[in-house]
């Protein structure tokens, strides 16, 4: 490929946008603090509030309910830590969800996943109508989408039993944004994560969507910075380069193109290696994912040639290199071992084209040809 380069990764991170580009660089000239009264200070203020409504409109939340943080992974361990006698979750979360909720002192419940990727709604139920006036202050933590495999999960309904029987619920929408509608205002979580650079913003910003009238600890006690709930001056190049990503991701309008790019990547692997599978082909997914996965091949060899040779993949959660092992949703899911370990993520997004198909098409049809392959036939 003349040493051309094929980014099929989005869901580790997805490149700047162009709108979040030139909002940062017009940022680095706006020098006040946003806290300031004078005239510098607001310049930098106007910045912030603009990103604010920005954010806001892509998930149809109020501005007054967003709250900026250095990430998803801030928004998540704040929701976590937030002095619940019980959580719930499941083995599918994300590590940033994991590693907080595993860090609590709170009474951890395991919800179970089906073979599907989706989690039991009923055992929610269940647990709503069986012991949730014995479990004090209770908080339900369920991603909206699955950053491995793109399976979609029924925030919506969980909502509905959450707020039956007083269960706190927060959604990790990381994935979801730019590629799912999102109804903040309908949706009936209490709070929900996003991080910028999954929709084309820069890294080290995210937000923390907090419902009008819930009650949540402040999260760095210091300055009266956003609403007195995260001390700390705002990163506003940072945030302004977000505001951007999702004024540019808010329309969906590139959904039904990179749907049909996933679909003619998928068809093009099943008539090149009819021994591969997709993982959650028949459920609901993210229109850019596909969790792959050639029983037989192990993920990391597949993932090292195809970067060899032009194209980054996954294997796994991209917070997880360099782990040996089984990924943990995979291993939720009850997938058989040689799946799992077989398992690849290729994931599309704002910038992807035909020509990156077509390039990792050509490629996979040599790569994924080894003797592991034939033995696996």
């Amino acid at each position: 490929m003349n040493g051309h380069r094929f980014y099929l990764d989005h869901n580790a991170t997805a490149p700047l946008r162009p709108e979040a580009r030139a909002a940062m660089i017009a940022a680095l000239d706006v020098g006040g603090n946003p806290s300031s009264v004078h005239f510098e200070g607001r310049r930098a203020r106007a910045l912030v509030e603009t990103a604010r409504e920005q954010v806001a409109a892509l998930i149809n939340a109020k501005p007054l309910e967003i709250v900026f943080t250095s990430g998803a992974t801030e928004a998540n361990a704040w929701v976590a830590s937030g002095g619940w006698d019980t959580i719930l979750s499941s083995g599918i979360e994300h590590d940033s969800v994991r590693g907080p909720v595993a860090a609590t002192t709170a009474r951890q419940v395991a919800l179970p996943v089906a073979t599907d990727g989706v989690v039991a709604v009923e055992e929610i139920a269940n647990f709503a109508l069986r012991d949730a006036s014995a479990a004090g202050r209770t908080l339900v933590m369920l991603q909206m989408a699955n950053n491995e495999t793109g399976i979609v999960q029924p925030v919506a309904e969980v909502a509905h039993f959450c707020r039956a029987h007083g269960l706190a619920i927060h959604t990790d929408a990381v994935q979801a944004a730019g590629r799912l509608p999102i109804d903040f205002t309908n949706l009936g979580v209490d709070t929900l994560s996003l991080s910028a650079h999954k929709i084309g913003g820069p890294t080290g910003v995210g937000v923390l969507v907090i419902r009008d009238g819930t009650k949540l600890a402040t999260l760095l006690a210091g300055g009266g910075q956003e609403r007195r709930r995260r001390a700390g001056t705002e990163n506003v190049i940072g945030i302004a380069g977000f505001g951007a990503a999702a004024a540019a991701a808010r329309d969906l309008a590139d959904v039904p193109r990179i749907t049909a790019l996933r679909d003619r990547l998928e068809a093009g692997i099943a008539q090149l290696t009819p021994q591969a599978m997709v993982i959650g082909r028949t459920g609901v997914r993210l229109p850019n994912t596909t969790a792959l996965a050639v029983p037989g091949l192990a993920a990391e060899t597949l993932v090292i040639k195809l970067d060899l040779a032009g194209v980054a993949v996954s294997a796994g959660a991209a917070c997880s290199s360099g782990k040996v092992g089984v990924s943990h949703t995979l291993a939720a899911m009850n997938l058989p071992a040689d799946v799992a370990r077989s398992a690849i993520r290729l994931s599309l997004g704002w910038n992807s084209s035909p020509a990156d198909v077509t390039a990792f098409l050509e490629i996979w049809a040599t790569v994924a040809r080894p003797r592991a392959l034939c033995a696996a036939a």
